[in-house]
């Protein structure tokens, strides 16, 4: 039995994509880049938020240009990250039927580390038992860094982990942990590609997992 659960975030836990929409396109319309689709910022994200300005400004822009827009970005994120995000339907009850069982929650993003910590505690509380992001001496996702962090933090070995992720990257990252993993079919990644990045098992609804623990 698992007796350890570590999680991703956005597209995992929690539906961050129209606030991550919407601060995108303030930081390109304000520095006059055309918009992005909410389907287009759908496929940029689970690599941190540098790599999300990246692959939605114009090609062969200059390092000035994104770190304007990525700061741009943070500071009107930072305000108006909870507009519409929302746990996904069933994580609320799965938490707390994981918290039941005595099982330690972490969690663990390429998100940066403040809005990592915030989202966790405003939307789950005391559920989360540690939280993890993007920061310095910390490497992102596919790495195994984070995890690492999050399994020192709750006194976990890897035979006693379960990694849930929505992502290619989320799939590799427990390669690379060499831990279990769950790839969830309502994030931003359909599952053919979980599947053929090495998801352990497939959970198409959040109850699911309590099968894999």
């Amino acid at each position: 039995m698992k007796n350890t659960i570590i999680f991703d975030l956005d597209g995992t836990l929690l539906n961050t994509l129209f606030d991550l929409a919407d601060s995108t396109n303030f930081a390109l319309e304000l520095n006059g880049y055309p918009k992005r689709t909410v389907e287009e910022v759908r496929q940029f994200v689970g690599n941190g938020v540098k790599n999300l300005m990246i692959r939605a400004l114009p090609k062969n822009v200059g390092e000035d240009v994104i770190e304007k827009c990525l700061g741009d970005f943070k500071e009107h994120y930072a305000k108006n990250m909870r507009n519409k995000t929302a746990p996904y339907d069933g994580i609320m009850e799965l938490l707390k039927e994981l918290k039941s069982k005595g099982i330690k929650i972490g969690v663990v993003s390429n998100k940066y580390d403040k809005a990592v910590k915030e989202l966790c505690l405003e939307y789950f509380g005391n559920l989360i038992d540690i939280a993890v992001g993007e920061r310095e001496g910390i490497a992102k996702k596919p790495a195994p860094d984070s995890v690492f962090e999050a399994m020192r933090e709750l006194n976990a070995e890897k035979e006693d982990v379960l990694y849930i992720g929505d992502s290619d990257t989320d799939m590799e990252t427990a390669i690379n942990a060499e831990v279990s993993s769950v790839g969830v079919t309502w994030g931003f990644r359909d599952e053919k590609l979980l599947v053929e990045t090495g998801a352990t098992y497939i959970a198409r609804k959040p109850e699911d997992i309590l099968k894999f623990i």
